[in-house]
C-alpha cells in the first residue's frame, strides 16, 4: 500500500505495466560523482526495483559543489555507502548491491554485464568508457553513456544521440575513435555542444572546473532517458 501511495503520481503517467516493469528492473550506475548521483536519484525516485552502484571514491569537500551525496556530515565516507543509505531511505523496497571499486578494463570481469536490464556509464576515464560499451554489446544490454560535464556552463545545451553524431565534445572524440578498434559505431550518449572554457587564468585545466547546474541536468537527462527506454516509452 505504501509503495503504490509514493509511487502514484509517477504511476498515472507510466500505468500500472509501466511502474511493474520498473519495479523488477535492475540498473547499474557505473560512476556515482556529480553525474552519476543524480541518475541514482532519479531513478530511486522512480521505483527501479535493484541498482547496482559502483564507485570507490570517499566523499571529499571539493564534491560539495555539485553531488548530491556530498555533505560536510557525509565527508571522507564511501559514496556508495552514503547512496545506498539514501536510496533505502527513498525507497526501502529498492535492492541496492554495493561494488566499492574503480571500472577499468582490469577490473572488468567482476561484473556480468548479463545480469543488468540497463548500465549507465558516469565515469570519467576513456578506457572504462569503452569498456563499458564493449560489455554492454557483448552482453546484448542497452547502455547510456555520459560525455564531457566538466568546464561547462550552460545546461541547456545537452543533447541525447549517438556518439556517431557528436561534435565539439573531446570526450566523445577520444571514446567514438576507441570503440571503432573494437568494431562500435554505435552507442547511446548524452553530450553537450558547448566548448569547453579556455580561461587559463582559472583553470589549468589539470582538474576540470565544475558546478551545481550541469552534471546534474546531465544525471538526470540521462535517467529520463533509462526509464523511458525500459518501459519502452
Amino acid at each position: 500500500m505504501i509503495m503504490n501511495e509514493q509511487f502514484s503520481r509517477t504511476k498515472l503517467m507510466l500505468g500500472e505495466a509501466g511502474m511493474q516493469k520498473l519495479f523488477r528492473s535492475r540498473v547499474a550506475v557505473f560512476g556515482i560523482g556529480g553525474v552519476g548521483g543524480y541518475v541514482v536519484e532519479a531513478l530511486a525516485r522512480t521505483g527501479i526495483g535493484f541498482l547496482d552502484i559502483i564507485d570507490n571514491d570517499t566523499v571529499s569537500i571539493s564534491n560539495l559543489n555539485r553531488q548530491i551525496y556530498a555533505l560536510h556530515s557525509t565527508i571522507g565516507k564511501y559514496k556508495v555507502d552514503v547512496a545506498r543509505e539514501r536510496i533505502l531511505d527513498i525507497n526501502p523496497d529498492c535492492t541496492v548491491n554495493v561494488h566499492k571499486t574503480f571500472f577499468l578494463p582490469e577490473t572488468a570481469s567482476m561484473f556480468c554485464f548479463r545480469d543488468y536490464d540497463y548500465v549507465i556509464d558516469c565515469i570519467d576515464t576513456v578506457t572504462g568508457k569503452i569498456q563499458i560499451a564493449v560489455q554492454s554489446r557483448e552482453a546484448g544490454v542497452s547502455v547510456i553513456s555520459c560525455m564531457g560535464a566538466g568546464n561547462k556552463m550552460n545546461p541547456t545545451l545537452f543533447e541525447v544521440s549517438d556518439i556517431s553524431k557528436t561534435s565539439v565534445c573531446p570526450l566523445a572524440r577520444a571514446v567514438r575513435q576507441g570503440l571503432r578498434k573494437h568494431g562500435i559505431y554505435n552507442l547511446k550518449v548524452v553530450y553537450s555542444k558547448e566548448p569547453v572554457m579556455q580561461n587559463k587564468e582559472l583553470n589549468d585545466f589539470r582538474v576540470p572546473g565544475s558546478n551545481a547546474f550541469v552534471p546534474s541536468v546531465a544525471g538526470l537527462i540521462i535517467a529520463s532517458e533509462v526509464v523511458k527506454d525500459l518501459i519502452s516509452y
